[in-house]
């Protein structure tokens, strides 16, 4: 709240430079931003009497804008990316599919691996599951299982996350 919306009585002052005024009157501390060309900024409502400072808001709310882009550009947005395999795959298919999930885990992303089983495969979950060990197997080096292969209706899936880089 600012200005004329803080409803307290009285409040505890900070002058602009972060220094204690004391307690004074609303009507005060209005009358003291005003003849500085400040406004008056409620810090601290869940307090009493409530803390309010002095400042340029608008200067206030344009840094808080600017830091929060900052920091949201500072953060590594993890993606996962997804790759497929079957029952039957061929082992070119198999390496292509690796060098695809090595780059991903390079990248910083997570990967899910995710076979479908279609028709009779079905009654050989085992074998699935295998193939989904080796596969990650292979991706060792660059990436660590977040748990085992899962099998969830029709489908196993693993996600691999990528090894940490010091």
């Amino acid at each position: 709240m600012i200005n004329e919306q803080i409803s307290a009585s009285q409040i505890r002052l900070i002058g602009e430079n972060g220094e204690q005024l004391g307690i004074v009157s609303r009507n005060e501390a209005l009358a003291i931003a005003e003849g500085k060309g400040l406004d008056l900024v409620m810090m601290s409502g869940g307090t009493t009497p409530p803390v309010c400072k002095l400042l340029d808001y608008g200067k206030f709310k344009y840094d808080a804008i600017k830091k929060d882009k900052e920091i949201k550009k500072s953060q590594k947005i993890i993606e996962t990316k997804e790759v497929r395999l079957s029952m039957t795959i061929d082992e070119h298919d198999i390496a292509y599919r690796i060098s695809s999930a090595t780059k991903f885990l390079k990248e910083g992303n997570k990967v899910k691996v995710s076979l479908r089983m279609k028709g009779r495969e079905q009654a050989y979950v085992k074998k699935a599951i295998e193939v989904v060990k080796d596969f990650c197997a292979r991706l060792d080096e660059f990436g660590t299982l977040d748990k085992e292969p899962e099998l969830l209706g029709r489908n196993v899936f693993v996600v691999i996350s990528p090894k940490k880089t010091k």
